[in-house]
């Protein structure tokens, strides 16, 4: 039987000038939907497993497009909730060779902002799930959200749902009179699989010194928060805007165990790789032990580069024959 995940998080609207053009340059925009959480899941599902999200759209045709862009994806939208009037936005400027891609984002007194606890009884949503999954964007977008999120965390802890957080915030996010530090420690101590980087292990935590490496600061982590099974990060080398390096880096509290580097030298779309990585690996963990489960997470982030668009839509078999050696890119027939 399929194995099944919940997200939950903020779907918002993307629009890019078309190509690689530049903002002061576009007379029209590419519209697609996107969120960190639900990438997550979509692209579980073209994985195989059953999959699921939760999030608040505003009530008008808007969040019903939204709605049905969850749909064509294989996602269950039993769980969509409906209310207010706005949509989340980001615009994004695609970058180039030596030039960076820009973001704007537009989400203060979205839908999904304005969620409360009580709009989601999450005894119902996890029931008959394996696992759940959020991101450190999700409670840095209101109180409300992070307490929802709080909940859900609890909620699968109680039910014996494995519990996943990719927890690399932005600081800047954090406009409703918490900080990050304030508010994850709190989030991430009941979970068993955490995502992040060095970087956030010291800034959001206060562990370690400049100058420690990403396994004894995962080690670190776990000592403070000993429900946690697994740390997890993906390193990026970025040669120019179209040509990145990627490695999985994984620390169980026994082994310390890395993946190839994959090397991404014709890069298609960047947004969304780090979420096709958390697919990669809830997939991966599901179905297989910690070291392939690490490689098919960088196999399945390296493949995310060549799809246009917030969500991965590779199949399984992609992802498996990356893993295992083959860079041909021939065509299949």
């Amino acid at each position: 039987m399929a194995k099944k995940l919940i997200t939950f998080g903020e779907v918002m609207m993307r629009l890019s000038p078309p190509g690689y053009e530049k903002f002061s340059q576009a007379s029209s925009f590419e519209l697609v939907y996107g969120g960190g959480e639900a990438n997550v899941a979509i692209s579980c599902a073209y994985l195989g497993m059953k999959a699921a999200h939760v999030t608040r759209f505003p009530d008008n045709a808007l969040g019903k497009a939204a709605t049905q862009f969850l749909r064509k994806h294989w996602l269950s939208t039993e769980q969509v909730i409906y209310g207010d009037d706005m949509i989340g936005k980001y615009f994004l400027e695609k970058g180039a060779v030596h030039r960076p891609s820009e973001v704007i984002y537009e989400r203060e007194g979205s839908s999904f902002s304005l969620i409360t606890p009580s709009m989601v009884n999450w005894e119902v949503v996890l029931k008959d799930a394996d696992w759940f999954h959020w991101t450190g964007i999700t409670p840095a977008i209101s109180e409300g959200a992070a307490q929802c999120c709080l909940d859900a965390i609890n909620t699968a802890n109680k039910l014996g749902i494995t519990v996943s957080g990719d927890i690399n915030s932005r600081s800047n996010m954090w406009k409703y009179g918490k900080s990050m530090q304030e508010v994850i420690p709190e989030l991430v101590k009941n979970c068993d699989v955490v995502i992040t980087s060095s970087r956030g292990i010291r800034e959001m935590f206060g562990l370690g010194e400049l100058d420690d490496k990403f396994q004894s600061l995962a080690k670190q982590l776990i000592t403070l928060f000993p429900n946690i099974k697994k740390v997890v990060k993906k390193t990026r080398r970025t040669i120019s805007a179209s040509h990145h390096q990627i490695q999985g880096k994984l620390w169980s509290g026994e082994a310390y165990i890395k993946s190839e580097m994959l090397n991404i030298t014709h890069i298609i779309d960047r947004v969304g790789t780090g979420d096709a990585f958390a697919a990669g690996l809830i997939y991966g963990l599901l179905h297989y032990d910690d070291a392939r489960a690490i490689e098919f997470a960088s196999a399945a982030c390296a493949l995310k580069h060549t799809v246009p668009g917030d969500v991965n839509t590779v199949s399984l078999q992609n992802v498996q024959s990356l893993m295992d050696g083959d860079t041909s890119g021939a065509i299949r027939r």
